[in-house]
C-alpha cells in the first residue's frame, strides 16, 4: 500500500457529512460526505440488547461518520453535530434538554431538580399494574375536564372543592360542620309551622 492509499484511508475513519436520505423500514441512511453520496449505512443507537431505543436520523442532520478500517462504505452513523441551521435547544451547564420537531420539550435542571415537560397535545400512560406519584405538591390543570374513569376514586385524607355535582347520588357518614344550603333552603335553621311534639311529623318540602 503506498502513501497515498494510507493517508486516503486515514481521511475516511472520522468525518462529517450530512443526512440526505433515511430508510425507516431497514433502519439505514445515506450520508453526503465530501461532495460524495455514500451508500446505506447504519447509524449508532443508545442500547440494542435487551433494552432497544429508536431515534432515526432526519434528512439534512450533521452527522458523525466513523469508518473503521477507512472503509467509507462500511461507515456506521456515531452521532449528531449542531450547525449553523440547527442551534442547541439549551445552553444551561448541567441541563438536559430534547426538543421535538413539533415544539415540544422536554427539559430537566439537576440544579434546580426541576423537570418541565412543555408543547405536548396529548399523554397516555398505561400501567400493567400500579401508578405512584410522590411530592410535597402536585397540581394538575386542564382547561376543560380532568377524567377519572374508574369504579372507584379513594381520597384517603381531607377533599376540598368549590363545587359539587353527583348525578347518581352517594352515601355520607361522619359528622359534617360548616354552613350549607339546599334549593335555598339552610337545613339546620329551618323551622316547620303548625308541627305538634310528640311522634308527629313535618311535611317534605315541595
Amino acid at each position: 500500500m503506498n502513501l497515498n492509499e494510507l493517508n486516503r484511508l486515514l481521511c475516511n475513519v472520522v468525518r462529517i457529512g450530512t443526512v440526505s436520505e433515511v430508510d425507516h423500514e431497514r433502519y439505514v441512511a445515506r450520508v453526503k460526505s465530501g461532495g460524495n453520496d455514500g451508500d446505506w449505512i447504519r447509524w449508532a443507537t443508545l442500547r440494542a440488547g435487551t433494552a432497544v431505543t429508536w431515534w432515526a436520523p432526519t434528512q439534512g442532520e450533521q452527522v458523525l461518520l466513523l469508518s473503521p478500517g477507512g472503509d467509507f462504505d462500511n461507515a456506521i452513523i456515531w452521532g449528531s453535530l449542531y450547525s449553523d441551521s440547527v442551534k442547541p435547544p439549551d445552553s444551561g451547564t448541567a441541563s438536559d434538554v430534547i426538543l421535538f420537531p413539533d415544539g415540544a420539550k422536554i427539559a430537566y435542571d439537576p440544579v434546580a431538580g426541576a423537570l418541565v415537560v412543555t408543547g405536548v397535545k396529548s399523554a397516555t400512560v398505561e400501567a400493567l399494574e400500579s401508578i405512584a406519584a410522590t411530592a410535597p405538591q402536585i397540581t394538575c390543570t386542564a382547561t376543560t375536564s380532568i377524567t377519572l374513569d374508574t369504579p372507584e376514586v379513594i381520597c384517603t385524607k381531607k377533599l376540598s372543592c368549590k363545587t359539587f355535582s353527583a348525578e347518581e347520588g352517594g352515601e355520607l357518614n361522619g359528622e359534617f360542620t360548616g354552613t350549607m344550603s339546599i334549593n335555598g333552603v339552610k337545613p339546620y335553621e329551618h323551622d316547620h309551622g303548625g308541627v305538634e311534639f310528640g311522634d308527629s311529623w313535618s311535611k317534605g318540602i315541595k
